[in-house]
């Protein structure tokens, strides 16, 4: 599973030697459900199947959460996790936490696994939340770290890596579908048709055309403007990531109040003076805003063009300097 990650999650393979060794089994689980779940529009031959997948996964994580997991690697895996999590704590709360997010986070993939585009940049900003940024708070469950600054933390970094991600797709999911493949090697077809998962109100402000980027790639008239508007709502985040990482760094208040406070699953008691020492300890968490920064300055430096992005030798260095300083 961890070289499944090294495969097909790079910057999950990095970050994940950061992060404390007592979650890394659950660290492995989820990104590699991740993995799984971004992946099914393109191995499955019709959404019937897509959608039994998920159905597939939501049983199997209400069973390995009632200690039953199914036999296949990431449930046991989830399961042993949760099981030394419930062991050091000596209660259930992270764990039911974990479930709660698990189970939104495969309901959001599901309402997305048809590749339609988002409405609107919020409604893209509301996908990175769900997806992205619960995965974030899953592994800060998985450790323990029950802290509205942690977590307003993984929020905005979340939004950003989420929105990074569609941006990375665009290459992709605007080519021509691949076929898929049966066990003994026969093509099956591919439902999938091509894709571009921009905003619709940003693709109208740029007088951008899906149709033209499916023909014309890069060269399609507006990519690059509806691209810069995109990046630019992710790199805020990352801003205010950064902002905020520094006034509680130096003891001060983060500098906004926390948006999903009081919702399920983000109530929280007194923390008094152990902010600092969350943050020391989830520190390996907030380190998913490095490869997203880091893809941030080379698509603006291919001048917004996501074809154009090459590979990062540097972005390794890049995370343990990150570490090094404690800054993102």
């Amino acid at each position: 599973m961890f070289c499944t990650c090294r495969q097909g999650d790079y910057d999950s393979y990095l970050i994940r030697q950061f992060v404390p060794r007592s979650a890394q089994n659950a660290y492995d689980a989820l990104r590699t459900l991740n993995l799984e779940l971004a992946r099914l529009p393109e191995t499955v031959s019709n959404p019937t199947i897509g959608l039994m997948r998920m159905q597939f996964w939501r049983d199997s994580i209400n069973k390995t959460f009632a200690g039953n997991p199914p036999k296949e690697p990431i449930s046991i895996l989830l399961h042993k996790a949760v099981t030394d999590l419930a062991e050091r704590t000596g209660s259930s709360s992270s764990a039911s936490s974990m479930k709660f997010w698990l189970l939104r986070f495969i309901n959001t993939r599901e309402k997305h696994m048809d590749n339609r585009p988002f409405s609107d940049l919020a409604a893209l900003e509301d996908y990175a939340e769900n997806t992205y940024a619960t995965l974030m708070y899953m592994t800060l469950a998985a450790m323990d770290v029950r802290s509205v600054h942690m977590d307003h933390l993984a929020s905005h970094i979340g939004k950003a890596c989420g929105i990074v991600a569609t941006l990375r797709g665009v290459p992709v999911l605007a080519a021509p579908p691949r076929p898929v493949h049966t066990p003994g090697g026969m093509e099956a077809g591919n439902s999938r048709s091509q894709a571009l998962l921009l905003p619709l109100d940003v693709m109208a402000e740029v007088n951008l055309r899906e149709e033209d980027v499916f023909r014309h790639g890069p060269n399609a008239e507006g990519l690059q403007d509806a691209i810069f508007k995109v990046a630019t709502r992710a790199n805020d985040h990352l801003i205010t990531a950064r902002e905020m990482l520094r006034n509680i760094s130096q003891g001060s208040d983060p500098g906004h109040e926390y948006e999903h406070a009081g919702e399920v699953e983000h109530t929280y008691g007194e923390e008094g003076d152990t902010t600092q020492r969350h943050v020391k300890r989830g520190f390996g968490v907030l380190l998913e805003a490095v490869p997203a920064g880091d893809y941030l300055e080379r698509i603006e430096k291919a001048n917004f063009d996501p074809f154009q992005v090459r590979n990062s030798w540097k972005l390794p260095w890049r995370i343990w300097q990150a570490l090094r300083k404690q800054q993102i």
